[in-house]
């Protein structure tokens, strides 16, 4: 799959998640083998620009892979400067939010709620498009609630204005995270533009990509809460993409290495403080359906220092081992 100049080395991509998609975890997922990450969301907001969140968001320094960063907001003005300002930062692909359900965006009419205003998204869109040389793409929802699923013509849209992918998680807004994701809308939207259409949404093992990109004709498939305490999910995937099996497991040895070595960047990149409490969501993560790891959870997220948050991993992975 190629998005503009750049071309994928798998099918697989990193859905932006804001909170969890930072630097440590994009490196991590694209050596499990993700052919792009797309970074945390970016408000188009220039007075929030100067936090110490955008900041970190908006540094790719020594960044592997792709570089796209994705931008939210509901101002065409500003989401151009928005593309502008990342780009001279060194995003190498602005993606554009219209797909984010959460309650706070949309009340700002950002994120999926801009699918109710089609003339509106025509204008972000085309306004972000002429703002960069760089590919724009954009990420989606079926439509806003189940009675009103306008991907059909939101992809239109978006192809007529120069946008170079476009990726659809399988629910409306209306529908935040509940049920089950629906291929329909997407296998529609692949049929009726010419460009990379990523299928997103539920997609949790090797047999249900192999499934959502033979019902959707997709280009590629985008992987996200999946990916939580998972980034192997990647290899997983791939392999059986490419080999039509699944792979040998990671030996659990490499598993727990990951998980510190994943810990450690986090207090590298976050510093002391914010990168300890940010550690103990990812380790919730790895070790959520680990029954001997409940107990573990609750005293590992007492500790307040990162020698003993890697003390504490050191120790719990000789007792299982």
């Amino acid at each position: 799959m190629e998005i503009g100049p750049y071309k994928l080395s798998a099918p697989l991509l990193v859905a932006p998640m804001a909170g969890v998609t930072d630097r440590p975890f994009r490196t991590l997922c694209l050596r499990m083998g993700a052919g792009m990450a797309v970074s945390e969301m970016l408000s188009s907001n220039p007075r929030v620009w100067q936090s110490d969140k955008s900041r970190r968001r908006m540094d790719h320094e020594g960044e592997t892979g792709i570089r796209s960063v994705q931008i939210a907001g509901s101002d065409p003005g500003l989401m151009a400067e928005a593309a502008r300002v990342n780009v001279d930062q060194g995003a190498q692909i602005i993606d554009i939010n219209m797909g984010c359900p959460a309650k706070k965006v949309n009340k700002k009419l950002a994120g999926s709620a801009l699918l109710q205003y089609p003339e509106l998204v025509r204008d972000i869109v085309s306004a972000v498009v002429a703002a960069v040389e760089v590919p724009v793409t954009l990420k989606i929802r079926t439509g806003w609630d189940p009675e009103h699923r306008n991907g059909v013509h939101i992809a239109r849209i978006a192809e007529d204005c120069g946008i170079k992918a476009l990726a659809v998680h399988g629910r409306t807004r209306a529908c935040m995270y509940k049920g089950e994701a629906e291929y329909d809308t997407i296998r529609a939207i692949k049929q009726a533009v010419s460009i990379p259409v990523i299928a997103n949404g539920d997609i949790g093992s090797p047999e249900q990509a192999r499934f959502v990109l033979d019902y959707t004709g997709a280009d590629a498939i985008m992987i996200g809460r999946a990916a939580q305490g998972r980034p192997w999910i990647f290899r997983e995937i791939r392999h059986y993409l490419e080999q039509g099996t699944k792979p040998v497991p990671l030996p659990k040895d490499q598993e727990w290495a990951m998980i510190r070595e994943h810990v450690a960047a986090l207090h590298a990149f976050y510093g002391e403080v914010l990168g300890v409490r940010i550690a103990r969501k990812h380790v919730g993560w790895y070790l959520q359906e680990s029954d001997a790891g409940r107990d573990f959870r609750n005293d590992f997220n007492a500790l307040d220092e990162p020698q003993q948050q890697l003390g504490a991993l050191e120790q719990y992975f000789a007792n299982i081992a």
